[in-house]
């Protein structure tokens, strides 16, 4: 499916809510299905992806019950050991969170499963994963022989170990203390800095002992201990917006003039708030207000006024924070005076697509000079005189390929347009964007 998106008439103007985040709603069903009793939860996400970790754990046993609109999930758990042998082959669909957590959690469990994915979780590396199970004894086979999924996973007797990562993923990370839950020590994951820590906010939610330390080197020690049982969470487990949904808005607001936006109850988790900081040493004009918790996460109202930008560089240890919000910072770099420098970031290239490739091939076609490099990118502002050309985006069926060009469309000239190609892809974390999206461009014919 092609959708044409042409640029925006008048400022972005009014509120908006974004829908649950993604990582703390397939984390709530996963270890909603492990405990004991029952979990609610409202503000959960619809898209493809957290749809994928329901349909894995229903063939597992759980009963999990959707509202109509699918917005709030009751989860019957069957305990840490109650899951039962799937008779079908888990589908993860395009989502690589469901792969890699659940293989963690599949590596403990008393039955033989196989999972796999789409064409394109097929090529995404799992060997990330695959080594430190091994290292705790999971008996993980990847059928093709290539570190890719399908893999086939006889369930084993787990034991604790200490896993140095090269990465700082919070799906590696995740994936392993969830099979060290039911390892016979303890078990810790060490990794280059502090990834996204909704796995160890949650686990603790529900009764789990889990420690993180900054280690004086920058590192980040994180250690789970055995656990005997999960309790479902009390009352009704709150969802935040999702701050990588929401950085579409926040980003269009920036790349229109005059535009004056606010986004509500997002959350803003510091592993993941990255993009507030990155484009804050932009000059963007970002203030929060209403601070609040939801659960064990912080959120707030995100509140965006248009401002001129300037080219920064972000890298290092600000990268885990905000790895999946660099296209679309990419995107907003072209409208700042100066280059902006993106490094440190090689894991682009290992998302549903090449994201380093696909963003430099994308922008060069709309008339914005970037150059690829070999850990990331660099944007060659064009400040605020920023010229766009109509063309068409190959999405290379990456749903924030798709989102980050349909809000770079914006910012053209009368009679702009970026046509997206296969841009049905951004319903595996957003399916509600172009509805959204229409609530708060002027223009109502910019699709």
């Amino acid at each position: 499916m092609k959708i044409t998106v042409r640029s925006a008439s008048m400022p972005l103007h009014g509120t908006i809510i974004v829908p649950g985040d993604k990582s703390i709603s397939h984390r709530a069903v996963m270890l909603g299905a492990l405990s004991d009793g029952t979990t609610h939860v409202s503000g959960f996400l619809n898209g493809a992806d957290c749809l994928s970790t329901i349909s894995c754990f229903r063939k597992m046993g759980v009963e999990i019950a959707l509202s109509p609109d699918e917005s709030e999930v009751v989860i019957h758990g069957k305990g840490m050991h109650g899951l039962t042998a799937p008779k079908d082959i888990l589908d993860c669909g395009n989502s690589g969170t469901t792969t890699r957590l659940l293989t963690g959690i599949l590596s403990a469990q008393a039955f033989t499963s196989v999972i796999t994915g789409d064409e394109s979780i097929q090529k995404r590396p799992m060997k990330r994963v695959m080594l430190p199970l091994r290292e705790m004894g999971a008996d993980i086979r990847s059928i093709y022989e290539n570190d890719c999924a399908p893999m086939e996973i006889h369930g084993k007797r787990l034991h604790g170990i200490t896993y140095v990562s090269p990465v700082a993923s919070a799906q590696v990370k995740s994936s392993i203390l969830f099979a060290g839950l039911y390892a016979d020590g303890s078990t810790t994951v060490i990794e280059p800095s502090l990834s996204r820590d909704h796995s160890e906010r949650m686990l603790q939610a529900l009764g789990a002992s889990v420690q993180t330390e900054i280690l004086p080197d920058g590192r980040a020690k994180i250690t789970v201990e055995p656990c005997r049982s999960l309790t479902a969470y009390p009352g009704t487990l709150e969802i935040p917006g999702d701050i990588s949904s929401a950085a579409y808005f926040i980003s269009a607001a920036m790349l229109v003039k005059g535009s004056d936006l606010v986004i509500r109850n997002v959350g803003i988790n510091p592993t993941r708030a990255g993009i507030l900081e990155a484009y804050q040493s932009m000059g963007a004009d970002i203030t929060l207000e209403n601070k609040r918790l939801a659960g064990s996460e912080e959120m707030a109202d995100i509140h965006v006024r248009y401002h001129k930008l300037h080219g920064t560089e972000i890298g290092g240890v600000l990268i885990p924070r905000l790895i999946d919000e660099l296209p679309v910072i990419a995107a907003v770099a072209a409208s700042a005076e100066g280059e902006t420098i993106i490094r440190d970031a090689s894991e682009l290239k290992v998302k549903e697509s090449n994201r380093i490739r696909a963003m430099v091939e994308g922008l060069m076609k709309t008339g914005i000079s970037a150059d690829e490099t070999e850990d990331g990118m660099v944007i060659h502002g064009q400040g605020t005189d920023l010229k766009i050309q109509s063309t068409e985006i190959d999405t290379k069926k990456d749903h924030r390929i798709a989102m980050t060009f349909a809000v770079l469309a914006l910012a053209g000239d009368l009679n702009t347009a970026i046509t997206l190609k296969d841009a049905e892809c951004i319903r595996i974390s957003y399916p509600s964007f172009f509805e959204d999206f229409k609530k708060v461009v002027d223009n109502r014919e910019c699709l």
